[in-house]
């Protein structure tokens, strides 16, 4: 997807980074072990070309209670010192169809009520004034948990909230990076982007169709699963002691956008296939809903894992062949009194 955004360069940039959607702050505390960048690398300027930021998040802050709320009060009403990055963490509840002497979740009162101001307002506020507005995690990004079938908030993603047609001050849609919680790389890698385009230093972000960052969400779990071989093979694992292809057990990984399986947990260790987990598709908009009942085996797996009995068991005996061959070294290595390697000399010897 491409979209015409704002190039002109920014020296300074407030991050305001509200988790007071449906969350559980798993995102935030997903991101405290990024390394490329770590959040403190970007806070502390330690990356070339980035403007310098100033990041209001209620986990990592030291400011509380109306100290805390300033800088969002004053981005609402267009007085911030600086533009401003707008992170929101957590799904978006539906604040029209509760009783009127309630809300499902807001932060901060209304200076001139005295009331909870709800996460809708801040977002009808903060949003269209937002340099960018990024989506952290699948709760925000799609809706996640707890916008599934049942729940009594009607909750949302903020793509959901805002509109497909919705533009920030510097020209982009919502950048959308999905999660339960975010990889904590992906969503640093992605802000580091936003922040040189914010510089004027980099082109603007390319996202997919889910307004997901293209270079992450590109190719599909499977395809960068150390486990993948095992299935063109038809070799799959039955429970989770295996190494092998997890699909008959559950696993999603052929169907799902994710780059976990390259990219790993925390500095490359770990990510659910790597470690023995199944993937449960938990960075698509279809998330948890279309994925369930987890560990069960996923629609076509069974019609797709008999079409490979056919061919896997026969490319394997093939290349099980092949390996023996090749597995031994050639007969003319050896120590005896004759040069058996097919040599012929050019100009023998008289």
């Amino acid at each position: 997807m491409t979209t015409q955004a704002s190039t002109t360069g920014v020296d300074e940039v407030h991050i305001l980074w509200t988790s007071e959607g449906m969350s559980c702050d798993g995102d935030t505390v997903s991101v405290t072990a990024a390394s490329l960048p770590s959040i403190e690398d970007v806070v502390l300027q330690a990356v070339p070309g980035i403007p310098k930021v100033h990041l209001h998040n209620k986990v990592l802050a030291y400011e509380t209670g109306d100290d805390f709320l300033r800088p969002f009060f004053q981005a609402a009403n267009g007085e911030l010192d600086a533009p401003f990055i707008l992170v929101v963490e957590g799904s978006i509840p539906n604040e029209n169809i509760h009783a009127e002497d309630g809300f499902w979740t807001a932060m901060g009162n209304d200076p001139e009520t005295g009331q909870p101001k709800t996460l809708n307002r801040w977002l009808d506020e903060l949003a269209p004034k937002a340099w960018a507005v990024v989506a952290i995690g699948t709760c925000a990004t799609y809706g996640g948990i707890h916008a599934m079938a049942g729940n009594p908030t009607g909750c949302m993603g903020l793509v959901d909230y805002l509109g497909e047609d919705f533009r920030s001050a510097g020209g982009l849609p919502v950048i959308n990076v999905p999660g339960c919680p975010v990889q904590p790389d992906n969503f640093m890698e992605t802000l580091l982007w936003v922040l040189h385009q914010a510089a004027g230093l980099a082109p603007t972000i390319p996202l997919d169709d889910q307004l997901r960052p293209q270079w992450l969400f590109g190719k599909t779990v499977h395809e960068g699963c150390d486990r993948a071989a095992y299935y063109e093979q038809a070799d799959f694992a039955h429970d989770y002691n295996s190494p092998k292809c997890q699909v008959k057990i559950g696993c999603w990984g052929p169907v799902v956008n994710c780059n976990v399986t390259k990219r790993g947990w925390m500095d490359g260790v770990g990510g659910c296939p790597n470690v023995g987990g199944v993937c449960i598709g938990c960075t698509m908009p279809g998330f948890p809903d279309k994925f369930m009942p987890f560990m069960d085996e996923p629609p076509g797996g069974s019609l797709s894992s008999a079409m490979l009995r056919v061919y896997g068991p026969l490319v394997r005996t093939l290349r099980s062949i092949t390996n023996a061959t090749v597995n031994t070294e050639p007969k003319w290595r050896h120590p005896g009194d004759k040069l058996t390697t097919g040599y012929q000399p050019r100009y023998p010897r008289a």
